[in-house]
């Protein structure tokens, strides 16, 4: 069936490629600089985590993807590549058709997403039908039912009948999926789509977001705030830090060799089950960045207990961990330097 269909790669390359994108909000108090040249790559099948705190960042880079941007929002410098496609360059006309066909998105709230005068079964097909013109009604109904029993709806011709008020948050979240899904997009970006649902339901989505990857291959991007969510579905992980990435790696890299502070300091604040009963999760002291006024060095610099006098005053470079595994930190730096004099003091000796 068309919406079970397993995404083939089109070209070579990977999925989607994102270099050095900016984003700004051009606003009477100044230009806040809401992403800072952030980087990576998504191949097909893959699943990428985007982990950090409100207003790090994560879903205006999500946003600039979709061309979901609002004003006074900008992309002002940097590339977005979907299929060797150069996303940035698309007109109107073929954002709308590039969304929905080949990208789709799940957003936080279900309730604020689906819209309340129309019954769920009409906003399915019409969602359908906006980016497949051949196909009928009769045959958009019939898909959009599949798609509904695909997302563990049951009863489904009642249900295509109801508005989203007739809904549970955890089966309008399933909704906002089935129509994320239902043109078979390659990309699918789910911006913290658990957040709002209890503990049990949050697992039944991610235990179904899991099982639909794995029949379609598209490639998700997860954004979250929440690492046991992380650990749960994603395969690598970008770690946001007031517009930044500031340490990208496969997930056991990033769970059990965290490199940069901030990442450090978002596990040793995530309650653990093999925890002692006395032991005190640690916060990260201080408050996030003024995006207004950037510091010039390392954004996590004021806040972090290991802040050198050049974290302050200049932005680190990327340090490889190890294969895949990278961090923009000063300490890895120094690290990095010791050990090359070492090698070179020993190959003298």
């Amino acid at each position: 069936m068309n919406e079970e269909k397993t995404q083939t790669p089109a070209h070579d390359g990977p999925l989607l490629e994102v270099k050095d994108l900016h984003v700004s909000f051009f606003t009477p108090a100044g230009e806040v600089k809401a992403v800072g040249g952030i980087s990576y790559t998504l191949n097909y099948g893959e699943v990428m985590g985007i982990v950090g705190e409100s207003g790090s960042g994560k879903s205006q880079e999500a946003y600039s993807i979709m061309g979901l941007l609002q004003s006074p929002g900008k992309v002002t410098g940097g590339s977005i590549t979907f299929e060797g496609e150069d996303v940035l360059a698309k007109d109107k006309k073929e954002m709308a058709q590039f969304r929905g066909s080949k990208a789709a998105m799940i957003f936080q709230n279900p309730m604020t997403s689906l819209n309340p005068v129309y019954t769920v079964g009409n906003q399915l097909v019409e969602a359908l039908r906006a980016h497949d013109k051949s196909i009928g009604r009769e045959e958009a109904a019939k898909r959009a039912m599949t798609m509904l029993e695909l997302v563990g709806i049951n009863n489904v011709e009642k249900r295509m009948k109801q508005y989203p008020h007739e809904f549970s948050g955890g089966m309008r979240q399933r909704v906002m999926i089935a129509m994320g899904l239902i043109c078979s997009p390659k990309l699918l970006i789910a911006d913290e789509p658990t957040t709002a649902l209890d503990v049990t339901i949050q697992a039944q989505i991610l235990e179904l977001m899991k099982k639909l990857q794995k029949k379609t291959h598209m490639g998700i991007i997860f954004i979250t705030h929440n690492l046991g969510v992380v650990a749960e579905i994603c395969d690598k992980v970008s770690v946001m830090y007031a517009g930044k990435i500031v340490e990208q790696g496969l997930v056991d890299d990033i769970f059990y060799q965290p490199s940069h502070p901030y990442t450090l300091g978002l596990l040793r604040s995530m309650p653990r089950v093999d925890a002692e009963e006395h032991e005190r999760l640690i916060p990260i002291e201080g408050t996030p960045v003024d995006m207004l006024n950037p510091p010039e060095g390392c954004p996590f610099a004021p806040r972090c207990e290991s802040c050198m006098k050049i974290c302050l005053q200049k932005m680190p470079p990327y340090v490889e961990i190890g294969e895949g595994h990278q961090a923009a930190c000063w300490l890895r730096v120094q690290e990095r330097l010791k050990k090359t004099e070492g090698k070179g003091e020993s190959e003298r000796g």
